[in-house]
């Protein structure tokens, strides 16, 4: 295929994927579009068990092995703009740009495959499910394929960035994440006779408010660290103090000491008040991916290769957001860049949306990244 042949394809990809979003694990019809795709092309797909997703390879099939990753999953998003190629899916959206992902490395592996013969070595090409799950990498890696890799790479579509600009940088790119759950227990009451009980919504009121404090005062502040509360639910009535209040939210960290750092801080906050009023904490954890973190020399190969794709390279402002790209980085390094896609509304906004122009200069920027690193890997 020429290269405006593969470009098109790629576009017309972009506008088929984004129209058909399919949520986390359920992305049936978008694999086996991608298994065709490859398929037509002539690039060998590994047979693993994997219920959605898939991983195609190209080169020889030996080592240097590096790696191609996009994800593959929608969110549960009601579209809102009016493209032409929206979303077919009620509630369903490819709010996040990984449709954008699939084309631009889809596109990369038909360059590659026009190139095969010259590749000193093996890349796979990654199609991974259920990122916003999260938890889809995991499901990748326990395949075992990907056992012996020495790199990944990987985009993020990012509307702060105009088409034509990627944001990279050594070290930290995107947050740890963790879920928690926090429950006071206190003694329901008359909301009259407030000494005749124990009220949770007291404790969490206050647990709200201080908890501010561990971002603030337990971590240094020249490491980002966020500490958020974004659920509770207490009490059924005006009248009536409950038994319990409920709520949950997330922290995100860039350094794992942090990580441990603050969670011991909100538990031992979350007794303290509880113990205060009374009353008593119960607190759970949800792990998700660590931080997402780049590696120093794929860094530096990166802005060489981003400038020759004739991108503006700038260094990236690091993102709270999580990304489970961060799981692969336990057995191989990593580079993730952000891509610009047009500046427009946030990621996971309805109205989200993509540049296709961006498509190009992405692809020839993975295709060459791959080939690069297989050369340094010799």
């Amino acid at each position: 295929m020429t290269e405006n042949a593969i470009m098109e394809t790629a576009r017309t990809s972009f506008m088929w994927l984004h129209a058909h979003p399919e949520l986390a694990y359920e992305e049936t019809e978008t694999t086996a579009y991608l298994r065709a795709a490859f398929s037509r092309a002539g690039i060998r797909i590994l047979d693993l068990p994997l219920a959605t997703g898939l991983i195609a390879v190209l080169g020889t099939g030996q080592k240097p092995i590096v790696v191609l990753r996009t994800d593959i999953d929608a969110l549960p998003v009601e579209e809102e703009t009016g493209l032409p190629y929206r979303s077919q899916y009620a509630g369903k959206m490819h709010a996040c740009g990984h449709d954008f992902h699939m084309a631009s490395v889809l596109a990369a592996a038909l360059l590659l495959k026009e190139r095969e013969a010259h590749l000193v070595g093996t890349v796979y090409i990654v199609c991974q499910p259920a990122e916003e799950a999260p938890g889809g990498a995991r499901t990748v890696l326990d395949t075992g394929a990907l056992d012996g890799a020495a790199a990944i790479f990987g985009i993020h579509a990012r509307p702060i960035y105009p088409v034509g600009t990627i944001g990279l940088c050594a070290g930290g790119m995107m947050a740890s994440v963790d879920k928690f759950t926090l429950t006071f227990h206190g003694v329901g009451t008359h909301a009259a006779q407030p000494d005749r009980g124990c009220d949770p919504i007291v404790m969490a009121a206050q647990f709200v408010t201080a908890a501010q404090t561990i971002a603030a005062r337990s971590v240094s502040p020249l490491r980002p660290a966020v500490v958020s509360v974004t659920h509770i639910d207490a009490g059924t009535t005006w009248n009536v103090l409950p038994e319990r209040a409920w709520m949950e939210g997330t922290i995100r960290l860039f350094d794992a000491d942090d990580r441990v750092l603050v969670k011991a801080r909100m538990e031992e906050l979350a007794d303290g008040i509880a113990a205060a009023f009374g009353g008593r904490a119960e607190i759970g954890w949800t792990a998700g991916p660590p931080a997402v973190v780049n590696t120093a020399r794929w860094s530096a190969l990166a802005r060489k290769i981003a400038a020759a794709a004739d991108f503006v390279v700038v260094e990236a402002v690091p993102w709270m957001a999580g990304e489970d790209f961060a799981y692969y980085q336990e057995t191989m390094e990593t580079c993730f860049a952000f891509v610009g896609t047009g500046v427009g509304p946030e990621n996971h906004h309805p109205q989200f949306s993509v540049d296709p122009a961006a498509i190009p200069q992405t692809a020839r920027y993975l295709a060459r990244m791959a080939e690069e690193a297989l050369h340094r890997l010799q």
